[in-house]
C-alpha cells in the first residue's frame, strides 16, 4: 500500500510539472517574431476575439499538451494513416488531429489506472483486489477512446446518409435546370447548409478543391474517402463513370436517386424488423418478471398461508 501510494504520489507531481511546463513554457524567439508580425498585419476589432481564433488556440494547446506524450511512444506508419482516416470520417481533418488523439489515448492510459489505484489506496483496498481493478482501469482506458471515436463515425456517417438523399434531389433540380456539375455542388451546398451542415460542408470542400485546380474525378474521389459511406462512393464512381463517357448526368443522377430512396426505404423496413428481435430481451428481463409478480404474487401468499395452517 505504501508503494501505491508513493507512485501515486509521483505521477502527480510528474504531471503537473509536465503540465505547467506545457502550458507556460518560454516561446522562441522565431513564434514571438511570427506572433508580432500576424499581430501587425490585422486589424483589431475592439479587443473581442473571433470564434475562430479561439478555436485555433484550444487545437493549438491541445497539440503542445499532445506532442510529447506522441513522442514517447510513436505509432507506425500504417497505423498513423489509418487512424489519420478514421479521424477524416469522424470530421476531425486538422493535420494535428492525430497527435491529439493519439495523446488522449496515451493520457488515458495513464489517468485511468492512477485514479483507479488512488481510490484503492483511499478505500483501504488489499492489493490483489486493487491490481485487478488497476488492469481493468487499464483496458477502459484504452479501448475508451478507441470506442468514442467508432461512435463519432457512425453517428456522422448516418447524418451524411440522411442528408445525401435530399442533397441528390436538390441535385436533380439544379442540373436539369442548366447548372453545370460544380455549380450545382455549389448551390446545393448553399441551401443544405442549415438542415444538413455535414453533406453542405463536404460538398464546398469538394467545389474549393475544383477551383484550386483540381480535377474533378481526383475532388469526387477525395469527397467518398473523406465521407467513407458506400452511398457516396457509389455516386462518385457514377458521376465520374457519366463524366468520362459523355452521357447525361442529369439522367444519371436521377436513376440513382431513384434506387438511392428505394434503398432507403429498405433500410427502414428492415430497421422496423428488427425493433421486434430488439425488444425481446428487454421484455424478457424487465417486463415478464413484473407481471409474473403481479399475477402470481397473490396466489403464492394465499399458497403460503394455506400450507403455513395445515402444518399447525
Amino acid at each position: 500500500m505504501l508503494l501505491i501510494t508513493i507512485s501515486i504520489f509521483v505521477c502527480v507531481t510528474l504531471g503537473v510539472m509536465g503540465l505547467y511546463w506545457l502550458m507556460f513554457r518560454p516561446t522562441s524567439a522565431a513564434t514571438e517574431r511570427l506572433k508580432s508580425m500576424g499581430g501587425a498585419g490585422g486589424v483589431s476589432g475592439g479587443g473581442s476575439v473571433s470564434v475562430e481564433a479561439e478555436a485555433s488556440a484550444a487545437g493549438a494547446l491541445a497539440e503542445r499538451m499532445a506532442s510529447p506524450l506522441q513522442r514517447l511512444a510513436p505509432p507506425s506508419a500504417a497505423e498513423a494513416r489509418k487512424v489519420q482516416k478514421e479521424l477524416m470520417h469522424a470530421g476531425f481533418r486538422s493535420e494535428s488531429a492525430p497527435v491529439i488523439y493519439r495523446g488522449t489515448q496515451l493520457l488515458s492510459l495513464v489517468f485511468f489506472p492512477a485514479a483507479v489505484a488512488f481510490g484503492c489506496a483511499v478505500l483501504g483496498r488489499p492489493l490483489s483486489s486493487a491490481l485487478v481493478w488497476i488492469i481493468a482501469s487499464v483496458a477502459v482506458g484504452g479501448y475508451l477512446p478507441r470506442f468514442v471515436l467508432k461512435r463519432l463515425i457512425k453517428r456522422r456517417q448516418l447524418l451524411l446518409r440522411w442528408g445525401l438523399a435530399d442533397a441528390l434531389d436538390l441535385l436533380v433540380v439544379s442540373v436539369e435546370a442548366g447548372l453545370g456539375l460544380n455549380a450545382a455542388l455549389v448551390r446545393v451546398g448553399e441551401e443544405l447548409r442549415v438542415v444538413h451542415p455535414d453533406i453542405s460542408e463536404e460538398f464546398e470542400i469538394t467545389n474549393l478543391e475544383i477551383r484550386v485546380g483540381r480535377e474533378r474525378d481526383e475532388a469526387l474521389r477525395n469527397l467518398s474517402e473523406r465521407c467513407g459511406i458506400d452511398d457516396l462512393k457509389s455516386l462518385v464512381a457514377m458521376l465520374i463513370q457519366a463524366d468520362r463517357f459523355g452521357t447525361s448526368i442529369a439522367k444519371a443522377i436521377r436513376v440513382y436517386a431513384d434506387s438511392l430512396r428505394t434503398k432507403r426505404r429498405q433500410r427502414a423496413e428492415q430497421a422496423a424488423q428488427k425493433a421486434a428481435v430488439k425488444l425481446l430481451m428487454p421484455l424478457a428481463l424487465f417486463l415478464f418478471p413484473t407481471l409474473f409478480i403481479i399475477i402470481l404474487g397473490p396466489a403464492g401468499l394465499n399458497l403460503m398461508d394455506t400450507l403455513g395452517n395445515m402444518s399447525m
